[in-house]
Order: structure tokens, then sequence, then C-alpha cells
């Protein structure tokens, strides 16, 4: 996931994408506390994905606010 991809994306598309990150934190997190997971770099890379999606949704309120 690149935020230059996800510049191009409307903002109700990336606030989906952003619950939908919550939720798989949420669940690899639960994950780890009982011994589950597999892959623990992805909680790492889903992290990352969750501050690009909220960087990118802040940059489309800040140039409406500007507007």
């Amino acid at each position: 996931m690149k935020a230059s991809d996800l510049r191009e994306s409307p903002i109700e598309e990336l606030e989906i994408k952003l619950k939908d990150l919550k939720e798989e934190l949420f669940n690899l997190r639960f994950q780890l506390a009982i011994n589950q997971l597999e892959n623990p770099a992805r909680i790492k890379a889903v992290k990352k994905d969750i501050a690009r999606v909220s960087t990118v949704i802040r940059e489309y309120q800040l140039a409406e606010s500007e507007e």
C-alpha cells in the first residue's frame, strides 16, 4: 500500500479501509495474546498502513478547510 495510491481514492473508501485495518490489528493482537500469531511482523505493517491512511484522510480534511 502506497500513499500515492491512497491519495487517488475517495475519502469514503479510505474511512472504510481504516476501519478494516483497525479490526485487523485488533485480531492480530488477540492472536498474539493467545499465542496463535504466525507472522508477528504483520502487526507492524498494519500499524504503518493505519498511519498512512490516517495521514491521507487528514490531508483531505485540511484541504477542505482551506476552501
